[in-house]
């Protein structure tokens, strides 16, 4: 570890202080928040700023990201999350399901539908913008939402920071960054180590991120951006346990029996190896047109020795996005036009062997898969004085071909084409700063590639794709001088086809179809602001958020052979979750962030026979940040869980043999140090003078 640490520090070092300052005063620092309301689409988005993940420990988003009503990050193990909207990840063992991802614009989920979150660092995060819902009409198939995740900060300073994290179960963190901007280009060089022991046996991970950011202005009217990202993940998985197992000892891995080894003998692990690369052109054709291209390339590789089997797969990606934006003024009216399209291509193999106590053994599956996902869309904004009106549509092309080469050779293909994803809503803003809107609008999701060829289980190309009609009421904006923020809303989505996850008793994976689901839910989130003016008072800011989540998803039209599941709860989906945040500034450069966090039982199968308990969490972080003429300061310190909860997060929903559970830590500690050093460029001789020299 000492070697990483030692590199970040000396490269953070090694930038020059001195020389021509070419940062202008009004330079944001990564530390700005977005504003409060962002115009995005239908209805504006949920974000979270970098000053809402350096709330808790600096080293993972999921406690920051649970704030926000509707959406719910799990972690069956380190660095193995799932990540959903509404429900969308609900019958997913792992990952992300029915959500699109984007990293800087660039599409962060591949044609085959794997979303590998834990490819990135803590630190490639400068904010996340959630949009909650089908959003086909500008994104293409999804039912849940949109994740859209930006790394390179509009503006920054010149500066250096070395991040530096401690705590409880073998937790280390080191990062160091570097921002160089000037004139005409901003870039952002990162580098990040993260190790922890776990909180449970087998569940150890180690990860090394590298990233580079970059924004050119090539002219007046055009910027270049490239993104590049490389991580390299380990981490050991515990599996499931069954409630008295989890209930003897949470802390460990799952065991063997007489027949199928535990994870410990089988070395369950992820080797993970990810590779993005991507340039992005922004246009402005003329005041009224504008063109945003995207061409991107990625290649993921996944070594993964489990309970039951041995895998390999290597997963190369490449494609295209473009979209064209409109506006002109005629009159008391506006007029937006934004059209588009996105093309992926996925060529990927799957190796499949007997597992050998953590090496392969005889080959078992060999399977190629090749996927193409292309859309494309229209969407259209009209406001008149105080009405805004949207509407949109996309069309989607989905294409598999699975050919099987091991145990017996075959070729099998499925398309899912020509699936219209409709949305409109009217927005009405009311006197002062709010805002009531409706919504209605269709999704519509293709079968991924692990659910159709799950690894080592059989191919099922009769899954048919998931859709359908989500609408929405709901109200936006503020009051008492801006100081009191709320964004309540009710939705009822109505899911035709929706694709369900099997486990079977060696811990295989499979999916199949059930007939539907009801999904009504309600969110709101109320945001006060203490603003002190008195320069002699102690407290600056005091800022507290409450955040709630009610939801009733039930099945319908669902049997299974000879039972039948209509009417019951939708597994892996809380009925109830409150979220309060309470954060205090001090005028010296202290603060204080304290968190409450709420989740009701959850039903663990769909015969809604098990259910895991509710729990509350509690945690607090203290530090003092101080900016001083050359030097950022932050040094914290603080903890999670702090009442010492026993829970799960992550169950496997409808495991075989009841294994549901996957124990969080109990409670945690944590302490940090960020150090950031502003420095200037060097100046430079004008080009007359260079040609003197070399005279």
């Amino acid at each position: 570890m000492k070697k990483y640490y030692l590199f970040i520090i000396a490269v953070a070092c090694s930038i020059p202080l001195w020389g021509q300052d070419t940062t202008s005063s009004s330079a944001k620092t990564l530390e700005s928040h977005l504003p409060d309301i962002v115009v995005y689409s239908f209805t504006a988005p949920e974000v979270i700023a970098l000053s809402d993940l350096n709330r808790y420990s600096n080293t993972s988003i999921l406690p920051a990201v649970n704030t926000i009503p509707g959406v719910r990050m799990e972690e069956r193990s380190p660095s193995s999350y799932r990540f959903g909207i509404r429900g969308s990840s609900a019958q997913t063992p792992f990952g992300v399901r029915n959500v699109k991802a984007y990293y800087n614009g660039i599409p962060f989920t591949d044609a085959g539908g794997n979303t590998y979150l834990n490819q990135l660092g803590f630190y490639n995060i400068n904010n996340l913008s959630v949009k909650k819902g089908p959003s086909g009409s500008l994104y293409g198939a999804g039912t849940g939402g949109v994740l859209l995740i930006n790394s390179l900060p509009d503006e920054v300073e010149n500066m250096a920071k070395v991040h530096y994290t401690a705590g409880s179960y073998g937790l280390q963190s080191a990062a160091g960054e570097v921002f160089i901007s000037d004139t005409n280009s901003r870039q952002v060089i990162r580098y990040q180590h993260a190790e922890a022991d776990g909180y449970r046996q087998q569940s150890a991970s180690r990860k090394g991120v590298f990233s580079y950011d970059a924004a050119l202005r090539t002219g007046q009217r055009n910027t270049l951006k490239a993104h590049l990202l490389y991580s390299k993940l380990t981490y050991q998985t515990p599996g499931g346990l069954t409630l008295a197992q989890y209930q003897a000892d949470s802390r460990a891995a799952r065991p063997g029996t007489t027949t199928i080894p535990g994870a410990v003998e089988n070395k369950a692990t992820v080797y993970q190896e990810s590779f993005l690369a991507g340039i992005t052109n922004e246009l402005r054709i003329s005041t009224r047109w504008e063109n945003t291209t995207a061409l991107f390339a990625s290649y993921n590789q996944l070594i993964n020795p489990t309970i039951r089997n041995y895998s390999r797969s290597a997963q190369p990606n490449t494609g295209i996005t473009t979209a064209f934006r409109f506006n002109a003024k005629k009159g008391r009216s506006t007029y937006w036009w934004t059209t588009g399209g996105e093309a992926l291509q996925q060529f990927a193999t799957e190796k499949t062997y007997t597992n050998n106590a953590g090496t392969p053994g005889t080959l078992t599956n060999d399977v190629e898969i090749n996927n193409l996902l292309a859309f494309a869309y229209t969407h259209l904004q009209w406001q008149y004085r105080r009405l805004i009106v949207s509407g949109g549509i996309s069309i989607n092309n989905s294409r598999v071909r699975i050919t099987s080469l091991l145990p017996a050779y075959s070729t099998q293909s499925a398309q899912f084409n020509n699936q219209l994803a409709p949305a409109i809503t009217a927005k009405y803003w009311l006197r002062g700063q709010n805002n009531v809107y409706v919504l209605a609008e269709k999704g519509y999701t293709p079968p991924s590639v692990s659910e159709l060829s799950p690894t080592g289980s059989n191919i099922n190309l009769g899954l048919r794709p998931s859709q359908g009609w989500n609408y929405a009421v709901g109200s936006q904006g503020y009051f008492f001088g801006r100081r009191l923020f709320y964004d309540v809303s009710l939705f009822h989505f109505r899911l035709s086809q929706a694709i369900v996850q099997r486990r079977d008793s060696a811990g295989g994976d499979y999916y199949i179809n059930s007939g539907g689901t009801y999904q009504s839910g309600a969110e709101a989130l109320v945001r006060y602001t203490w603003q002190v003016g008195n320069k002699n008072e102690l407290l600056k800011k005091m800022e507290a958020t409450l955040a709630y989540t009610g939801y009733q998803f039930t099945y319908r039209d669902f049997t299974q052979l000879s039972a039948n599941y209509t009417g019951n709860r939708l597994p892996g989906v809380p009925d109830h979750v409150v979220s309060l945040s309470v954060d205090a500034d001090m005028r010296p450069g202290i603060y204080a962030n304290l968190s409450y966090y709420y989740c009701s039982a959850i039903y663990l199968n769909d015969a809604n026979t098990d259910r895991a308990v509710d729990y509350t969490l509690l945690g607090a972080r203290l530090g003092y940040r101080k900016s001083f003429k050359r030097v950022l300061l932050d040094v914290y310190a603080g903890g999670d869980n702090l009442l010492n909860k026993k829970y799960s997060l992550g169950n496997d929903i409808n495991a075989a043999g009841g294994r549901y559970y996957n124990a969080a830590p109990g409670v945690n500690f944590f302490a940090g140090l960020s150090l950031g050093f502003r420095y200037r460029l060097p100046r430079l001789p004008a080009p007359g003078a260079v040609l003197e020299i070399l005279d």
